[in-house]
Parts: structure tokens; C-alpha cells; sequence
């Protein structure tokens, strides 16, 4: 399996114009661990997560008073440092060294990635642009899923793309909460949604789909007071 078989495509991005305090809100809206900072055209400039906002808060919180912020910076607090802690927009406080991959990265090189580097995602690109994300979890659910021997790799693509399709049209479903994975025409749909209603209705758009062969629905509940993937 490749990281077009189970990346997430509905990827929640800012701008560098982002407020921190709404990165801040997305995150905790959305329960992920990190957005992507990207231009008009999609292309990738950095990434705000939830360490980098935590790091801030922290040496907010162990820094000096306000009244002795230059005297602590020419005294040996670099202006990097300085920016990230106080800064008010993404472009300030995001991370720049970004690793990324292709849609046709295979999963166990991915997992290397993320393993040597002590990254809890990382962004798929095509032509430098932005297409998807693949966390941990993504991960784990495509080697649960891939088999020996998979001979049907372009029409498993197809049938995930039919059904995201098909789900976009439907009003209520937030699509990057959801994780859909395909193997041998078995669709296997993981994710949060709101309710029962919610849950069924991405089951029958799965089973409706030409090539689907089975459906197993993994699906769970958002819970109250919490958003999504």
C-alpha cells in the first residue's frame, strides 16, 4: 500500500497570516496535533503544532515581565526565540523544516520517516503542492489492512476516491474526520462522525459504490463537547 491509499484529503490548512489564537482554536476543534501553513496555490511554507503552542505558553509563562524584554534578548534570548514565543500569526511561530511525501510512498518507508524523526505526521505532496496528510493512526490502519500480496492497487485508489466523492455531496460530514482505506474492494471506514445518522449514511455511500466488495465500519462517535480527527 502507498500513501495515496490512506492518507487523510480532507486536510484542515492556514495561512501565515493566521491568527495563533485561531490555530490554537482549530486544533482543539478539529483534535488533531498540527496544521499546515500553505500559500493561495496550496504549496507548503510550515507547520504550527500543538508542541510549538505549548513551548510558547510555557516560556510565557517562565519568561521575564514585559518590562524587561529587550534587556532579556541582548542578554542572551535569541530573536528567533523571542518571535516564536510572542509572535501573533502562523508565519511567526510555525516550524519550517518540513518533511514531507509523495502520494506513492510506500507505507514502511513512511513509518521510517516518522519513526527516525519523532513526528506524529506528515504532509503528502504532489508537485509541491498540498494533497493529504498521513498521521500514526493512518498508518496503523493501512498495515492492519494491507495483505501479502494486493494485485488491485489502481482500482482500490479508485473506489476511495468514488467514495470521498460521494460523501463531499452529503451536508453535515466533515470529511477530514474521516479515514477511508481499501484493499481487495474490502473498504474499511475509520474516523469520528456526530451521530448514528452520520454513521450509516458513509456506510451506504461506501456499499453503493461500484468494486466494493465488503464494508467494515469502524466508525465512532465525536464526543460531546469535542470536534473531530
Amino acid at each position: 500500500m502507498r500513501a495515496a491509499d490512506i492518507m487523510t484529503t480532507e486536510v484542515i490548512t492556514v495561512t501565515p497570516e493566521t491568527e495563533v489564537s485561531e490555530v490554537a482554536k482549530l486544533l482543539v476543534e478539529h483534535s488533531i496535533s498540527a496544521v499546515p501553513v500553505v500559500d493561495s496555490e496550496l504549496h507548503i511554507l510550515g507547520i504550527v503544532s500543538e508542541g510549538d503552542l505549548i513551548r510558547r505558553i510555557r516560556k510565557s509563562r517562565d519568561g521575564a515581565p514585559r518590562s524587561s524584554t529587550w534587556r532579556k534578548i541582548f542578554s542572551g534570548t535569541s530573536v528567533e526565540d523571542y518571535v516564536k514565543t510572542r509572535g501573533r500569526h502562523a508565519a511567526q511561530v510555525m516550524s519550517t523544516d518540513i518533511l514531507t511525501v509523495t502520494e506513492d510512498e510506500l507505507l514502511y518507508r513512511i513509518a521510517r520517516v516518522l519513526e527516525k524523526n519523532n513526528v506524529k505526521r506528515v504532509p503528502v505532496v504532489r508537485d509541491g503542492k498540498l494533497v493529504g496528510i498521513i498521521s500514526r493512526s493512518n498508518l496503523l490502519r493501512g498495515f492492519a489492512t494491507a495483505k501479502p500480496d494486493i494485485g488491485s492497487d489502481a482500482d482500490d485508489l479508485s473506489i476511495r476516491k468514488a467514495i470521498y466523492k460521494e460523501l463531499r455531496g452529503l451536508s453535515g460530514l466533515m470529511g477530514e474526520r474521516l479515514n477511508i482505506i481499501v484493499a481487495e474492494g474490502h473498504v474499511q471506514l475509520w474516523g469520528l462522525v456526530e451521530n448514528k445518522e452520520q454513521r450509516w449514511a458513509v456506510q451506504v455511500a461506501a456499499e453503493n459504490t461500484p468494486g466494493v466488495k465488503r464494508v467494515t465500519n469502524h466508525l465512532g462517535f465525536v464526543p460531546r463537547g469535542i470536534g473531530g480527527y
